[in-house]
Formats: structure tokens, C-alpha cells, sequence
């Protein structure tokens, strides 16, 4: 099995930045995609950034531009550098890892993401 365990989250003001992290331990998939994914309150969680450990990226649109996904793949550890935050980013935000062909995900226990206007 795999643990995911993130770190940062937080209260920032809109227009300020924000680092997550996420390390994962345990047997990850020799192929696989690690994200981030925010679910905000009344609304359906969704992807936010993903990255391949091959360094194959995914954005929201609702993002690009101002998030950053990173991996650290010796260290088995994804990054999420969060810039020009607005109130809308609010949310839990979530680490996953899957498998890239087929295969069950993991999550994270989520952090708190708040964004002041």
C-alpha cells in the first residue's frame, strides 16, 4: 500500500503564494501520475495539477499560469507552487497517486487551502 502525507495549506490573503507538498511512501507504481485535486465547500473535488514521473504536466485552466507542479522523483515527492492566489482556490486540496495505465489511486488526508479577498 502507499501513504500519502501532505504538508503547507493555510490563510493567505489573495495575491500572495503558497507551497504544498506531498510525500509518498510505500510501493509506488513504476509508472505513475502524481496531483493535487481541491475540493472547495459545496462543490465536487477537482484537478487541480498533475505530473507524470516521466515530467508529463496537466493543468486546470482555472490555474495555468499560476500554479506549479513539481517531482521530486528520487525522494518520491510532489510539489504544488501556488502564486496569485484568489478566494475561488479556496478549498481542501488532496495528493494523489495512480498508476499511469489503469491501476487504483491513492489520496492524501488533504490540507486546508484559504484565501482572504
Amino acid at each position: 500500500q502507499v501513504q500519502l502525507v501532505e504538508s503547507g495549506g493555510g490563510l493567505v490573503q489573495a495575491g500572495r503564494s503558497l507551497s504544498l507538498s506531498c510525500a509518498a511512501s510505500g510501493s509506488i507504481f513504476s509508472l505513475n501520475v502524481m496531483g493535487w485535486y481541491r475540493q472547495a465547500p459545496g462543490k465536487q473535488r477537482e484537478l487541480v495539477a498533475t505530473m507524470t514521473n516521466g515530467g508529463t504536466t496537466n493543468y486546470a485552466d482555472s490555474v495555468k499560469g499560476r500554479f506549479t507542479i513539481s517531482r521530486d522523483n528520487a525522494k518520491n515527492t510532489v510539489y504544488l507552487q501556488m502564486n496569485s492566489l484568489k478566494p475561488e482556490d479556496t478549498g481542501v486540496y488532496y495528493c494523489n497517486v495512480r498508476a499511469l495505465v489503469g491501476g487504483t489511486g491513492y489520496w492524501g488526508q488533504g490540507t486546508q487551502v484559504t484565501v482572504s479577498s
